[in-house]
């Protein structure tokens, strides 16, 4: 079997935050077109942090068929599900409460298990073999899109520079104790998964990130986080951003078309 190198991932820059928005929604509902037309369902996998704020596209979108979508998080806090802490929270303040998405449609942590990180990784991973193993049979599970942010360390979900969940091939969902940043208990979907998407976009603004992301784009031997997601193939990375957080990028930029 002829593995081939990952696609090189696609850089598209805008001038503003609402262009931005404007251009993620378009990919967003391209690729549930794309993914509803082959299966009749849109899995999707979000993270927290700036993110949700930028899906605002999606409102009063006539085009999303929320009905379809399948929503995971690519990351949790182990927190109640309406502590300010909880991506899902945030999600749900930013998003899911102003579109019509069936609540069964989102898949959150069982926040009962909260004193046991092993069994809760365990659940939210039975989670995922209950949407993905009976149909897609596959030895990970493989996202239609991944929208993912990164921190000014490079840490993309809760997979921290230098930490040992960076080498872990085998599960699908693992849990961290000891996040550098709090809250400290999380869980968190794993390289491997990220990986076999189909699509995965990075959306990255603010000068304050502009450090991290030349470090990420230009020197990804450094081995940052965020740049050891490469989908293989067929999958293909996107980086949704603005000029601020490209200003040290020299890596090439795309213009946005779909």
């Amino acid at each position: 079997m002829v593995h081939t190198a990952p696609p090189a991932p696609v850089l598209c820059t805008f001038p503003n935050n609402q262009e931005l928005q404007a251009a993620l929604a378009q990919f967003i509902v391209k690729a549930q077109k794309e993914s509803i037309e082959k299966k009749g369902r849109f899995t999707v996998a979000v993270s927290g942090g700036s993110l949700p704020k930028q899906l605002a596209g999606l409102i009063d979108n006539p085009a999303v068929k929320w009905d379809k979508w399948q929503v995971f998080y690519a990351d949790e806090r182990v927190v109640p599900l309406d502590h300010e802490d909880s991506n899902h929270a945030l999600n749900t303040r930013e998003l899911f409460s102003k579109v019509p998405i069936p609540p069964q449609n989102i898949h959150t942590i069982d926040p009962s298990l909260a004193d046991d990180l092993e069994e809760l990784a365990d659940a939210y991973e039975k989670e995922l073999i209950r949407e993905f193993a009976m149909k897609d049979s596959a030895r990970f599970p493989i996202f239609d899109l991944v929208l993912l942010g990164i921190g000014p360390d490079g840490h993309t979900c809760s997979l921290f520079p230098g930490h040992s969940l960076l080498s872990e091939e085998d599960r699908w969902v693992a849990y961290i104790e000891d996040s550098p940043k709090p809250p400290p208990r999380r869980v968190t979907l794993t390289l491997p998964v990220l990986n076999h998407a189909l699509r995965i976009a990075f959306v990255v603004t603010g000068e304050s990130k502009a450090d991290v992301l030349h470090t990420i784009l230009d020197e990804p031997e450094k081995g940052l986080p965020a740049s050891r997601i490469r989908p293989v193939n067929p999958g293909q990375l996107y980086w949704f951003t603005d000029e601020a957080a490209t200003s040290k990028v020299q890596y090439p930029r795309t213009p946005f078309k779909l």
